[in-house]
């Protein structure tokens, strides 16, 4: 999920840093056949989103011996062009977080060793989006999407917005923040949407539109959200006055999640018309210390523990056909039948231009 955040809608925030979750043991090697010391530690490069249950982990450790430490290197955005910059002499042996919006850049700069990871075939082809090179493998997707404050409009007896072109309505006037898509994830998948939903002609006019109706864009989602948006446990608190945010699908279940005491039904809903499609891909670091660890992570990562503990944790979805959802998320979430895309080579083509463009005409 960039250039901030990859947030999967979470509200905690994760701790910036290493940190190492282990079952047993720490970094001690032992003896491989040939003589040297073969490393039982395995590292995950990571953005600072990136999150699991110790126990989940620790199952990990005991099917393999491996012990996982985790390298956050800030957000989305900013861990893969660090991984860049280290490439060929990486900081870690899996890098975790590149989604779709991004992908491009980091195959281009030849970051990962391909490696078909077990369990494979029970991923949807249509998530596989390097296709039969395997340089990268989908971990979990999302929905970058419009949340709504339903308090807000029901008091204002205002139906909420649907789709792009509801946002641009002089009804809706000064109420959307969005993330400035230089440097947010969210904000970026957002302006592929509007790239996909308007084509190349059309949505630099849609821009202007929302610029002309108060848009207000701020650098990351973290403010936009727990800040600007009244609809959020953070915003209330600081008296946000904006009802219309760029986030998630599976940010109303977190708002219940972490609520005291939990309300009946979420308080924000997903206009869910205005949803693009992220898919979150992990990979192999090329010079990778520990391959054979990092290789045994990728497979444990598509695999079903990890699996079903991503939506509580990373509040993302599953990419095999066998997990199962926690009944918070089907209960309380938002499922996009229809989320704009934008294909992956047009993403590598464009991204670059749409975001000068958009900064030319938003923030001048």
């Amino acid at each position: 999920m960039s250039t901030t955040t990859r947030i999967a809608a979470g509200v905690l925030a994760a701790a910036i840093g290493v940190t190492t979750l282990t079952a047993c043991g720490g970094d001690a090697g032992e003896k491989s056949e040939g003589g040297g010391t073969a490393s039982k530690t395995v590292t995950l490069v990571s953005h600072d989103s990136f999150n699991a249950s110790p126990a989940v982990l620790k199952e990990f450790t005991r099917q393999t011996g491996y012990t996982v430490k985790v390298l956050k290197s800030g957000d989305a955005g900013e861990a893969v062009n660090k991984a860049i910059l280290t490439k060929g002499a990486p900081q870690g042996d899996v890098f975790f977080g590149v989604d779709n919006t991004l992908l491009s850049r980091a195959l281009d700069n030849g970051l990962f060793e391909p490696y078909e990871a077990k369990g494979l075939d029970r991923v949807p082809d249509a998530l596989r989006l390097d296709g039969d090179k395997h340089r990268v493998t989908p971990v979990d997707s999302g929905d970058v999407c419009v949340n709504y404050d339903k308090k807000y409009f029901a008091d204002k007896k205002l139906a909420p917005p649907q789709t792009f072109d509801d946002l641009a309505a002089p009804r809706y006037k000064d109420l959307l923040v969005v993330e400035n898509p230089e440097r947010s994830s969210p904000g970026l998948g957002f302006l592929l949407g509007t790239a996909a939903r308007y084509g190349d002609d059309g949505w630099q006019d849609y821009w202007k539109k929302l610029k002309a109706n108060g848009v207000k864009v701020v650098d990351s989602w973290e403010l936009a959200y727990n800040q600007e948006f009244s609809g959020s446990a953070g915003g209330k608190e600081a008296k946000a006055d904006r009802p219309l945010v760029v986030s998630y699908a599976s940010s109303p279940p977190v708002e219940v999640l972490y609520a005291e005491p939990k309300p009946a039904e979420a308080p924000t809903g997903v206009s869910t018309g205005t949803c693009f499609r992220q898919i979150e891909f992990a990979g192999l670091l090329t010079g990778a210390e520990n391959p054979d660890g990092g290789k045994a992570l990728i497979d444990f990562l598509i695999g079903k523990k990890f699996q079903e503990d991503m939506p509580l944790q990373m509040f993302v979805n599953p990419v095999i056909k066998d997990a199962q959802l926690p009944e918070l998320f089907t209960r309380h979430g938002v499922t996009v039948d229809k989320p704009h895309t934008v294909a992956p080579a047009k993403i590598a083509e464009k991204r670059d231009q749409w975001i000068r463009s958009w900064a030319s005409l938003v923030l001048k």
